[in-house]
């Protein structure tokens, strides 16, 4: 109770793919979901991938998920969620993002996951994460099934409103808190807090995070949970960085280009 507060966005920022879309397969093996589901699911995500997602392509993904679950038997999912992370999860998780959980953790403050994905998936990772507390979507459910509505969307602003909610139960300072996400649609989470990082920024909120001076890093190693807490430090995205890598490429550039000119040339001269 009290202090401050570390809220970890799941997609792309703690784990390495989508956690919605990684149950497809479970979910079409046993029937919740048929072929075209799992094409159409897989083509909204690379769109929003690509382009971001504005109020209206969040209120489409919201309304497609909320009809695509209703139906379904709750404890059916709860039995497809638990018997599939260890394969579909668990290798996943950044060994930066566990990393800097520890950190934080040993910092005294509480951990926040916070996704749009449904509680039902995102509080099993929590927990093999060791964070007990998520922000999550929370469909409707009647006599054990869900009616295809939804009770609280997590996204954009909803967030927001949810951290704010926890913060005043708890007395978190939101100033000395901490956010990190992948994805422009978390601007709002970003900005509600006094220590904003973009961790894996898509395009949008890379330039976002340039213009208002917000540190960005990169998670690049997943790896499955025993290894989870091996250190590996999250390389900052600077200036000097990228030009270090644009020089890379254009070093490997030309010595592929004087390479090729050398074996012509002897080619020529054998001749």
């Amino acid at each position: 109770m009290g202090g401050s507060a570390a809220f970890f966005d799941l997609d792309k920022t703690v784990i390495a793919k989508s956690s919605a879309m990684a149950f497809g397969r479970p979910f079409y093996r046993d029937g919740l979901i048929n072929r075209r589901d799992v094409i159409k699911g897989a083509y909204g995500k690379l769109l929003q991938r690509m382009g971001g997602s504005d109020e209206v392509g969040m209120a489409r993904t919201r309304d497609y998920l909320a009809e695509l679950c209703k139906g379904w038997r709750v404890e059916q999912v709860e039995q497809i969620v638990q018997e599939t992370l260890e394969e579909l999860i668990t290798p996943y998780v950044y060994a930066e993002a566990a990393a800097l959980i520890g950190e934080h953790r040993a910092a005294g403050r509480d951990v926040v996951l916070v996704s749009g994905s449904g509680d039902v998936m995102v509080k099993p990772i929590g927990e093999a994460l060791g964070v007990t507390d998520v922000i999550a979507s929370r469909m409707v459910v009647h006599d054990g099934c869900y009616t295809g509505d939804i009770d609280f969307y997590a996204a954009g602003e909803n967030k927001v409103t949810e951290v704010q909610k926890m913060a005043a139960e708890r007395g978190y300072d939101l100033a000395e808190s901490f956010a990190y996400s992948d994805s422009i649609t978390d601007v709002p989470l970003l900005s509600c807090v006094g220590h904003p990082t973009a961790v894996n920024p898509d395009r949008a909120l890379r330039r976002v995070a340039t213009e208002r001076g917000w540190p960005m890093l990169e998670f690049r190693h997943p790896v499955p949970l025993a290894r989870r807490w091996r250190e590996r430090p999250a390389v900052p995205v600077t200036a000097a960085v990228l030009v270090a890598a644009a020089g890379v490429a254009t070093g490997l550039i030309l010595w592929g280009r004087a390479r090729k000119a050398r074996a012509a040339q002897t080619l020529l001269t054998s001749r």
